[in-house]
Formats: C-alpha cells, structure tokens, sequence
C-alpha cells in the first residue's frame, strides 16, 4: 500500500469510477437480453428500494469517517483514529441489520404498494421475495464503505478503488452467470433468476470487504494500528468521536436520502397511476423499467462525464471561502458551469438523436422503450447542474441550504408526478412522459434558485456563462444539421446490434468533429477552458525531448 498525493489520488479515484460505471453499463446487455422487460422491471422494483434504504443505513458515515480519520491522523492521534473506525463500523452494522430487517418484514406491503391493482405482469409475492433477497446487502455494504472511507482518510487510495472495482465485478458475475442459470439451464421461475441477480449485491460487497480486510491486515504498521494512546488522546471519549461522526454524516446523508426517494417516487406512483388511467401491464412494466433502471444506466454515460470534468474544481471553493476570495469563488462557479455546458448539452442531444441505434445496442430494439428514452436523456441536463451546485452550496458550508433546497424539489416531485400524469393522459401526451418532465421541472427548480443565491451570498456574475450558454446552443445547432444530413443517406431506423453499433459510431465520430471544429472556431473551447488548455494536453501528451 501507498499513500497518495492529492493529484494521485484524483487520477486513481477517477479511473476507479470509469472502469466501474463501464462494467455496470456493459453488463445490462445481455443481462437484459436473458431477463427481457417484465424481469427487468422486477429488477428495478427491489434496486429502488434497495437505494432508499441503503442510503439511510450507509451514505454519509463513510465521508465521514473519512475526514475524522484524516483529522486524527494528521494531529498523530492513531490510536483514537482507529477507536473512530471501530464506533463508526458498529453503528453502520447496527444500521444494516435494522433496515434489513425492516425490509424483510414489510417487503409485502412495499410490494403491494409498488403494483397497485396491475393485472398481467409480475406478482406481489416476485416483487416481494426480490426485495427480501437484496435486503441481505444491508449487512455487509455498509461496513464495507467505511471500511473504504477508514483507508481514504489516510490517502490510501488505490484499495477503495480497486474494491470498488471488484465488488462491480463480482455483483456482474452472479447478475449473469445466475439469472443465466435459473432460467436457461435449471428452467425455474422468472423471479428465481432476478432474486439470484439481486443477491449479487451481497456477494459483490463480500468479496470487496474480505479484499479490504486483506490489505489492511497487511499493512497493520503503515496504517499505525496498534499504537498506544497519547496523553492528549485519552480525554477524548466515545462520546466526543460520535457526535463528530454524526455531525459531518448528517447533510451527506440526508442529501442522499432524498436523491435516493427521487427515484422511489416514480417506483411508487408511476404502476399505480397509469394502471388507474387504462394502460395495460406490458405499457406500465415497460416504463417503470425504463425510468427507475435501464434509461438510468445511459444516462451515467453524461452524467460521469460532466461532474467528473467539474468536481476536480469543488473542494477548491472551501479554500477561496475560507479566504474571502468572493472573486475566486465566482471564477471557479462559472468554470465549472461552462465545462458543463460545454458537455451535457450537445452529448444529451446527441444521445436522443440516436436514440434508436443506443438503445438497440444494449437492450435491443423496443420501440416504447426508445421513445421514452428520447425524452429521459434530457433529464442528465438537469440532475448534472443541480447536483454540482448543491456540492458547491455544501462546499461553502451552506448544508442547511443546500438540504432545504432538495427537500422542497423532492416535495415538489412528491406531490406533482401523480397529477402531472392525469394532466398528460387528459391532453393526450402519454402518461409515462410526466414523470421525466416532472423530475427535469423540479431539478431546474433546484439549479436556478442555487445560481441566484449564490449571486446574491458572494456576487457571482454569470455573464461569461450565458455567453457560453448560447455559443453552445449555436455549436449544437450545427452539429444536429450535420446529423440530420447523414441520416438522409444513413438512416437510424430499426437495425441489429451490429448494424446499431457502426451506426452510432458513424454519427459519433461526424457529429463528435463537427461540434468541436465549431466550438474551436467560434472560441467556444477559449471561453471555457482558457489559453492554454490545449497547450497544457500537447504537452502531457508528447513527451519531452532529452538534452545530452
């Protein structure tokens, strides 16, 4: 093991997240493929539920322990660091226990209330023995984050990102060696094969812990965790490490939570709703499959992208705060809005341009499917900006801010999804675009009333960033007029996977250099990345010269 500097630690981190999000997004193919819709609904129905209360035993904790660790660490107080990992992991134990057992008691309520009076497609008594079956990953997730939180807190950041990288490995393994199993080879029941793909979720988590608990088992002496107390350590009491614990876990997990019931809230009310207003099982199976779990996964395809481009300026802005430096602050805040802008945008249009080809590749072709998926893509654009400044209002220590903001969105999502479906289903729009409209409404909410308290808090002008805004728009513009012309010869209609395939590349790599050719014209990349940002890759890129 090898503590890591700052720069390292981004770089490991980051590609930690890339390999993991590609391994998730890769595997739904044939995943997909083997469960088809009715199963894949049934998936989402117990990860929806599985994420709420996951985030109400796990999220928070580990970032927490994190900071407590590196606060201890850095003051020498190894012995107290190691009291803060033991507290934190029996209270996370505590919590997977309870909320699991909360799960298995009320799984048949939760399922009853999640179908309503659906006719035709998965039963209460499926949806229930999935969401008993992925409750057993509360017992083990947990104590594996803040096992990953405990080795960050001391800039070992290669083992969290390779445990992440296994417990994604080994959760895809069984999703697909089993549902595989269960239904192509022992010829059982749909849910037995969804159930099978769900525990992958514990036995992924497992692996990686028993994985953390190796490295740091060998490395007890460079993790000093069998020091003796100092003097000034032994008036710290359990006491004082847990309210510390609680005191940093708090927003983090309450910002969580509600991201998290974002999600429940269509899980809840989207079958009930549409099964009142007339659609059929297969209509109504088909969307809440698409909204809470398969368009999701496209979507990370943006979403990582931008906060990835953007989070590297985030932890910045508690330095500029601690300074005063209003200026900075505004500089670093539109920075980070441009390179969103510059991002999500064209790739969000270009995704619902080709949404046939993209959906055709990874789940095959269903014509319901991709039209919903045209419209979800343009929800990345909301929850992208929304997302980053709710870290930037929390990274200005505003959390009671950036928590009420969230509350009143999901509030809002909470009591207009069900209404905006029956106001949809009456003017004859389909009732299963309500849900996307209602979450892109609300997360918009979200960001244009944080850009206007942060103008107001620290002065923050955005004049340069509306200029980006509409350079992009221009730039989009072109690049759609250069796709548009290509599909006069090379049409995005229904076609096979391979044949989707060379097509989305086709258009990726045309609409990919007509967007950048324009932006590089029209100094749309100057705006946002400045002089020398391409000066700065050249160099990375070419090594350099040795003199003699």
């Amino acid at each position: 093991m090898k503590k890591n500097s700052f720069l390292g630690g981004a770089v490991i981190s980051t590609l930690g997240i890339v390999i993991t999000k590609a391994i998730g997004l890769l595997y739904v193919i044939p995943f997909y493929a083997i469960i088809g819709t009715q199963g894949g609904a049934l998936y989402s129905y117990a990860y929806s539920i599985y994420a709420i209360f996951l985030s109400l035993s796990n999220s928070g904790i580990p970032v927490a322990i994190s900071k407590v660790v590196s606060e201890y660490n850095a003051l020498g107080y190894h012995y107290t660091k190691e009291r803060a990992y033991k507290i934190s992991s029996l209270v996370l134990i505590g919590l997977g226990v309870f909320f699991c057992l909360v799960l298995m008691i009320f799984a048949p309520m939760i399922a009853k209330i999640i179908l309503g009076d659906i006719q035709g497609g998965n039963t209460a008594e499926g949806v229930t023995l999935v969401i008993r079956i992925v409750a057993t990953a509360l017992l083990i997730v947990p104590i594996e984050s803040v096992t990953q939180g405990y080795l960050q807190g001391q800039k070992f950041m290669l083992e969290p990102s390779m445990a992440n990288v296994i417990e994604q490995i080994g959760r895809v393994a069984v999703i697909l060696i089993g549902s595989y199993l269960m239904l192509d080879v022992f010829h059982l029941s749909l849910e037995s094969a969804v159930g099978v793909a769900v525990f992958g979720a514990t036995v992924g988590a497992l692996v990686a812990y028993f994985y953390l608990l190796q490295r740091i088992h060998k490395n007890r002496k460079k993790l000093h965790r069998d020091e003796a107390p100092l003097e000034a350590e032994k008036k710290i009491t359990n006491k004082d490490i847990l309210k510390k614990v609680i005191f940093y876990a708090l927003p983090f997990v309450i910002i969580d939570v509600l991201n998290s019931a974002y999600g429940m809230v269509d899980t809840m009310t989207v079958v009930n709703t549409m099964t009142d207003l007339g659609y059929n099982a297969h209509v109504t199976e088909t969307s809440i499959g698409v909204i809470a779990t398969w368009a999701t996964k496209l979507n990370m395809i943006i979403a990582s992208v931008a906060l990835g481009m953007s989070t590297s300026l985030i932890p910045n802005l508690a330095a500029s705060k601690a300074k005063k430096d209003y200026q900075d602050i505004s500089h670093k805040i539109n920075q980070a809005l441009k390179a969103l802008l510059f991002t999500t945008i064209p790739m969000a249009i270009g995704m619902s341009f080709l949404a046939t080809p993209i959906w055709t590749i990874f789940y095959g072709y269903d014509a319901l499917s991709i039209h919903i998926f045209q419209l979800y893509i343009f929800q990345t654009i909301s929850f992208s900006f929304s997302t980053i400044l709710i870290n930037m209002v929390q990274s200005l220590s505003h959390p009671k801010l950036a928590m009420g903001t969230l509350l009143g969105s999901f509030l809002a999502k909470f009591l207009l999804n069900t209404p905006m479906m029956y106001l949809f289903h009456s003017i004859g729009i389909p009732a299963y675009y309500a849900p996307i409209a209602t979450t892109f409404l609300t997360q918009s909410c979200v960001a244009l009333f944080l850009l206007i308290k942060l103008k107001q808090y620290y002065h923050v002008h955005y004049f340069e960033t509306v200029r980006v805004f509409a350079k992009t728009i221009l730039t989009t513009g072109c690049m759609v007029a250069s796709l548009l012309i290509i599909q006069l010869f090379v049409p995005t209609v229904r076609t096979g996977r391979f044949e989707a395939i060379g097509i989305t590349a086709l258009y990726t790599i045309i609409g990919g250099a007509v967007y950048f050719f324009f932006a590089y014209q029209g100094k749309l990349t100057l705006n946002v990345f400045g002089n020398n940002f391409f000066t700065s890759i050249m160099k990375r890129i070419l090594p350099k010269k040795k003199t003699v």
